[in-house]
């Protein structure tokens, strides 16, 4: 089992760490919450995530990529988490993700590239909002070489180059390139709870697509497992960033006289926290392993890594925002972006409730073939 990171992994940890200190942070995070009419993108941190290759880590070298695994990209994601950083990465990685996996040969030599360099900006729409994660909640129906559907809730629409979108038809299901601003694409913008990110609705009538050649259930399923772990390291950034800026804050905040972290009931509720997170930790970091190695419990752990770490970053960012007291209430301070970012996310490629549903189906399955 694998639940530390390689020298080579924390060396990619720190360097993330270091460009977001020096170079984009809370107000950063602030000027793009107050300009909702923005495109959400940064281009100063945009081009970096295309210069220090975040973007190409799962694209393979013969494509410009940097030909690293998911746990590569887990790392990455933690760090996005903890730093609020918003832009279409986790898009434009899946697309990627699903070109690798399914594409033909030209597919692939075309897209990839342009993924890998940031030149070109992915989104992807693989289910309908608040359906369980498989290929049975495809949000569109394809038929003669066109798709037709609505997909809500897709993220970064108005600025994507590429969209991958999980059709179902008469010939199964299956992964389908379309050009957002092709005709029979019409994009919507809606508001977000959390404005670090930019969501749209996509209608689709009549969409011209083009399926990628070796996509069926199973690869829509794969993307899905690999989103989902995506997501939850992601959470997991956000959780133990929420616990160290509080155990911080808690350790200069004084009341009666004392601190407020050297009160008994606030110690309890933080090392109850450190430990949730720390199980959430470990479980997002196995199941990036696990897709990386194929081991044959990878959904088993996509599941658990999910699940954990929604219910961590729920916890946290919540007593981030109690233990801050009141300055933790007013729009000034930073824990809005956080606790924000956590709703949003918890619901992402299913919620808590709908990946312990996965883990029960997923263990019966697993006992009746043993017997």
């Amino acid at each position: 089992m694998q639940f530390q990171l390689t020298d080579e992994q924390r060396a990619l940890q720190d360097a993330v760490r270091s460009y977001l200190r020096d170079r984009f942070g809370p107000a950063q995070v602030r000027e793009l919450y107050e300009n909702p009419g923005g495109d959400g993108v940064p281009a100063p941190l945009w081009k970096a995530l295309g210069e220090q290759g975040w973007l190409a880590v799962l694209v393979p070298e013969e494509h410009d990529g940097v030909g690293l695994g998911l746990l590569d990209a887990a790392v990455l994601a933690r760090e996005f988490g903890a730093g609020t950083v918003p832009g279409p990465w986790l898009g434009t990685v899946l697309v990627a993700e699903a070109v690798r996996l399914a594409g033909s040969p030209e597919q692939q030599a075309e897209l990839l590239p342009g993924l890998a360099a940031g030149r070109t900006k992915g989104a992807v729409a693989l289910l309908r909002p608040g359906s369980s994660p498989s290929p049975a909640a495809a949000p569109a129906t394809a038929s003669a070489g066109t798709l037709s559907g609505r997909l809500d809730l897709v993220e970064y629409p108005a600025v994507a180059d590429v969209l991958v979108v999980a059709a179902g038809s008469d010939a199964g299901t299956g992964l389908y390139l379309v050009d957002p601003r092709g005709t029979g694409v019409t994009v919507t913008s809606v508001d977000s709870l959390d404005r670090t990110v930019r969501l749209g609705t996509v209608t689709l009538d009549g969409a011209p697509a083009g399926r990628l050649g070796h996509s069926g259930a199973a690869t829509v399923q794969e993307l899905l497992d690999r989103a989902a772990v995506l997501v939850a390291n992601d959470l997991v950034g956000i959780a133990r960033k929420a616990l160290t800026d509080t155990v911080d804050y808690d350790r200069t905040r004084v009341q009666f006289g004392k601190p407020v972290g050297s009160f008994q009931a606030v110690q309890h509720a933080l090392a109850d926290l450190h430990i949730a997170i720390t199980f959430a930790e470990h479980a997002a970091t196995y199941a990036a392993h696990a897709a990386d190695v194929d081991a044959p419990d990878r959904r088993l752990a996509a599941s658990v890594a999910k699940a954990k770490a929604a219910d961590a970053a729920d916890a946290a960012t919540s007593a981030m925002i109690q233990f801050h007291g009141g300055i933790g209430y007013t729009w000034e301070h930073h824990t809005h972006f956080s606790f924000k970012r956590c709703k949003r996310l918890q619901a992402a490629y299913g919620d808590a409730a709908q990946h312990r549903e996965q883990i029960a189906r997923l263990t019966v399955d697993a006992a009746a073939v043993a017997t």
